[in-house]
């Protein structure tokens, strides 16, 4: 059984279009289901969820992480998959999510992102970040999979981060992976169409200035709200 995630804050015009896409590729599994976690949405995000049939849980705290892990408590699936809010899988996408999974020998992993009709510096950003993403194997936050034991046993999305968080969960199930002799999948096939709206609406300088920051601090200022700004400012 899969379990679709999807943490939103505020996503009322996207949600829409995001649930109906992650419907229509559940087709490619044969038993799932679909929680949405409010984020402490202040517009009609929980109802929208419940309408498209959606079981809504709710995390007070405005935080990826937290969102993410209140979806997965909630999650019945012996895998869970975490999509965003203002991103659209394919049917496609997700045959070959199914694929590997029944393969045995996965043990988590992500997808190559397009941002489809974009800028030519958002194509190349992105670019960049899929070949990173398949090097290294760490998934984007927009579309993860993992067998949800592990995820647990690992105790899931790091609560002390704002950002980042997917790399540092990834750089633990890497090595639960070398261990059991597993292994982890980026699917580059057929990439999740996401959204580039962080960047139209916060710029490349200040996501920049705020990775700067990160390695000036060692990190350290992931660890605060105002450290991971161009996340957490409420711009939809």
């Amino acid at each position: 059984m899969l379990s679709v995630v999807v943490p939103a804050f505020n996503e009322e015009k996207v949600l829409p279009r995001s649930l109906a896409a992650i419907r229509t590729a559940l087709a490619a599994f044969d038993d799932a289901e679909l929680i949405v976690c409010d984020n402490n949405s202040t517009d009609r995000t929980a109802a929208i969820a419940r309408e498209a049939g959606a079981q809504v849980v709710f995390e007070h705290v405005n935080q990826i992480s937290r969102a993410r892990n209140a979806g997965a408590r909630a999650a019945r699936g012996d895998w869970l998959l975490f999509v965003d809010a203002d991103s659209y899988p394919s049917r496609e996408l997700f045959l070959d999510l199914a694929r590997v999974i029944g393969e045995g020998r996965c043990l988590a992993g992500g997808a190559t992102v397009s941002f489809g009709d974009t800028t030519p510096a958002a194509r190349l950003a992105v670019g960049l970040w899929n070949r990173v993403s398949r090097l290294a194997r760490w998934a984007a936050g927009s579309f993860i999979f993992c067998e949800a034991r592990a995820f647990r046993e690992e105790g899931g999305f790091s609560e002390a981060l704002y950002a980042a968080e997917e790399i540092e969960l990834f750089v633990r199930l890497k090595r639960r992976a070398r261990r059991e002799r597993r292994s982890i999948v980026i699917l580059d096939r057929h990439p999740l169409l996401s959204s580039d709206r962080r960047v139209r609406l916060t710029g490349w300088w200040s996501f920049l200035r705020h990775a700067g920051r990160a390695a000036m601090t060692g990190g350290r200022s992931l660890h605060t709200r105002d450290g991971c700004a161009p996340w957490y400012d409420g711009r939809r």
